[in-house]
């Protein structure tokens, strides 16, 4: 059983930095994705940046250029550093992790077939 903790959101102004953090226990670090997603109030789930255990990673269009997933495998840490932000990315922000041949195969920022999740960290940015 994985269990993803997520840490780092906070409010900032547009133009700021913040870095997310997600620490993934109990996860097997052979063949897996792991995965950002973000969810204003009112709007659907989307999904902003994946990495696997090659260390590919996706982005969907309006991060691409300002946000950079990363990971640090001897931590079990998986990170969002996301720079240049707006005011349209307030959102909870949740982490999220599948393993198997197919996820790392098919790992990208719209994957949804995530088995485990993390409470979400908000980050609010203010114009």
């Amino acid at each position: 059983q994985v269990h993803l903790v997520e840490s780092g959101g906070d409010s900032v102004q547009a133009g700021g930095s913040l870095r997310l953090s997600c620490v993934a226990s109990g996860i097997t670090l052979v063949n897996y994705c792991m995965g950002w997603f973000r969810q204003a109030p009112g709007k659907e789930r989307e999904g902003v940046a994946s990495i696997n255990n090659d260390g590919e990673t996706d982005y969907v269009d309006s991060v691409q250029g300002r946000f950079i997933i990363s990971q640090d495998s001897a931590k079990k840490t998986v990170y969002l550093q996301m720079n240049s932000l707006k005011p349209e990315d307030s959102a909870m922000y949740y982490c999220a992790a599948d393993q198997g041949p197919g996820a790392s195969w098919n790992c990208e920022a719209q994957y949804d077939e995530h088995s485990s999740w993390g409470q979400g960290t908000q980050v609010t940015v203010s114009s």
